[in-house]
This record gives structure tokens, C-alpha cells and sequence, in this order.
């Protein structure tokens, strides 16, 4: 069946418009486009400030909070944009931390991380995993509560935040609270029966750019036994890990391995909740935020960070 025909209709004409990307040769082209424009929230303060990164390299973070906040202290997200390990900035994702931020009444760190293939895996993870040793370390300034940090990221980005979430386990600290790793790219071997399905260059995110981009990831490791930190599906044990809350689109080339994942999380014993938007293509609700199913995905992962970090959720605003 044709790629087009099983797209939601309410989802097919930003595709229709929107430029394929073409990796590996069309990684400059992708990486000048320009972030859409995004409404700047009256009720949270963005500032920006460099941070010890991996190797001590310096690094931006761009830091979200209430405008009007008490010394009480906040739970936390570090927040962690995606783009196939090789695209994308903090610039993407300005409108979903600002969401987060009103609704759960939290401080977001996004982290400016580096990228491959200049800098191949295990840079941009070391980049995620400081910034989360800053947060821990810096809670008074930030005026957060150590108890409630979470993690969370789309496409790249969730496989950074699942991989973090091991690394932070088996290195001892810092303790996450919450994990939310939306669609999440964290298996290298494209066996999968999504990952052969989705080749259409419409798709946003096919086979050709998922085996361009773990190659530039990877780097010189891709000849070696791949760690479960570069690629998370093959994490061998998963126990321990903290509640998580993840999605996919049916049409997505990473819907089987987010689905394999899920279950081993509940065979773990690790509390785990998981939607499946039928129709939906990979980072549909990013594309689409005004539709009801963009608006419905978003709803729920905004509300599930919002419950792990409050004791009382509030009422979501989008």
C-alpha cells in the first residue's frame, strides 16, 4: 500500500510541502534551515549561559522557567532536542519546553549538545550526561528540587534520554525521577519490520536517512560490539530504570523498536505508559500542532511529565 494512502488525511499536506531530507550528502542543507518562528510565552523567562559539556567543552543550555515563581523549589527537565544524531538545535524545540514549563510548573534545561559525524557517539551522550551532573550540582541556584529531575527527548533526542537513563543508573547518579524518550532512535541494526517499511522519502524520516545517520553516529565504533549507551535496544537489562512515558506513529521506521522497548520495560517491572497514533508519521505532532492528533499527542506527554513532577497536575495549556 502506497505511503500517502495511510497517512492520516489531517497529516498529509505539511508533507506534501515539506523538504525531504537527504542523507548523507544533504546533512549541510538540513542543518541551515531555519526553525520555524515560534510565539514567545509571557509567563516563562528563557535565558541562555554556557555549561561545562563532555570533556569539560564548553556548551549552551537554554534554560526555561515561570516568570512568576516562589523559592520553592521547581521540579526539572532536561530536555534534549533530535534530529538524528546529526541536525537540529535548541531552536527546535522552543514551543514544546515553553508548554512543559506553564503546565508542569518546572524549570527545562535544553541542552545544546554536539553533533556527529563531526563529533561521533559517545560526544553528544558525555554532553547530556554533564548537563545533568550541572543540574544536580547547581539545584540552589536553579532553585530545583534534586528529587524531580526527569529527562526527556524526541527522535534522537529520546535515544539520548534512554541511553542517559542507563548511563546515569550504572554510573551511580545522578538519580532521574522521570523518562521520556518520544519515538526514540535506539536501534542501530534497522531489522525491524517498521524500519523496512518506512522508505518513503515523504515519511520525514525513512531507512535511507536512519542507516546514513547511525553511520555518521557510530563513527569508528560501527566496527565494533555497538554499547547499549550508543544504541539502546540492545540494553540487556533494564531494571531499575525510572517511570516512563513514550509514543510513536504507526508510520513510523522507529514504531517497532519503540514498541519492543516498551515491553521490556514492563518485563523489567519499570511503570511505563505508551500511545500509538495511528496514521502518523515520525514527529507528526510537530509538523501538525494545531490538528486534534498533534494536539491530543502532545496533551498526553506534556500531562505525563506534569504528573510525574507534581503531586498535583494542573489543567494543560497548549
Amino acid at each position: 500500500m502506497d505511503f500517502m494512502s495511510r497517512v492520516r488525511p489531517e497529516l498529509k499536506e505539511i508533507i506534501s510541502v515539506f523538504p525531504p531530507i537527504k542523507l548523507p550528502e544533504g546533512l549541510m542543507v538540513a542543518r541551515q534551515a531555519q526553525a520555524a518562528p515560534i510565539e514567545r510565552s509571557e509567563q516563562v523567562k528563557i535565558t541562555e549561559r554556557t555549561v561545562p559539556g563532555g570533556e569539560a567543552q564548553p556548551m549552551m543550555v537554554r534554560i526555561y522557567e515561570p516568570v512568576k515563581r516562589d523559592q520553592s523549589r521547581l521540579g526539572a527537565l532536561l530536555f534534549i532536542h533530535g534530529g538524528g544524531y546529526v541536525i537540529g538545535s535548541p531552536d527546535n524545540n522552543d514551543t514544546t519546553c515553553q508548554s512543559i514549563v506553564e503546565t508542569a510548573n518546572c524549570v527545562v534545561v535544553s541542552v545544546d549538545y554536539r553533533l556527529a559525524p563531526e563529533h561521533p557517539y559517545p560526544a553528544p551522550l558525555e554532553d547530556c550526561y554533564a548537563v545533568l551532573v550541572w543540574m544536580k550540582n547547581n539545584v540552589e541556584e536553579l532553585n530545583i528540587d534534586d528529587e524531580r529531575i526527569a529527562v526527556a527527548g524526541q527522535s534522537a533526542g529520546g535515544g539520548l534520554t534512554a541511553a542517559l537513563s542507563l548511563l546515569a543508573r550504572d554510573r551511580g547518579g545522578p538519580a532521574i525521577a522521570f523518562q521520556m524518550p518520544l519515538y526514540p532512535m535506539i536501534d542501530d541494526r534497522n531489522i525491524t519490520p517498521s524500519s523496512y517499511e518506512i522508505t518513503d522519502e515523504r515519511a520525514v524520516w525513512n531507512r535511507g536517512n536512519n542507516l546514513a545517520a547511525w553511520r555518521m553516529y557510530l563513527g569508528d565504533h560501527i566496527n565494533e560490539e555497538i554499547s547499549p549507551y550508543a544504541a539502546p535496544a540492545r540494553a540487556k537489562n533494564l531494571s531499575g530504570l525510572p517511570p516512563t512515558y513514550t509514543c510513536v506513529g504507526q508510520l513510523d521506521p522507529f514504531r517497532d523498536e519503540t514498541l519492543e522497548y516498551v515491553a521490556q520495560l514492563a518485563r523489567a517491572g519499570v511503570p511505563v505508559e505508551f500511545n500509538l497514533y495511528p496514521g502518523a508519521y515520525h514527529g507528526f505532532e510537530m509538523l501538525n500542532p494545531q490538528t486534534e492528533i498533534g494536539q491530543q499527542a502532545v496533551n498526553r506527554y506534556v500531562q505525563a511529565l506534569n504528573k510525574a513532577l507534581n503531586s498535583e497536575p494542573k489543567e494543560i495549556k497548549i
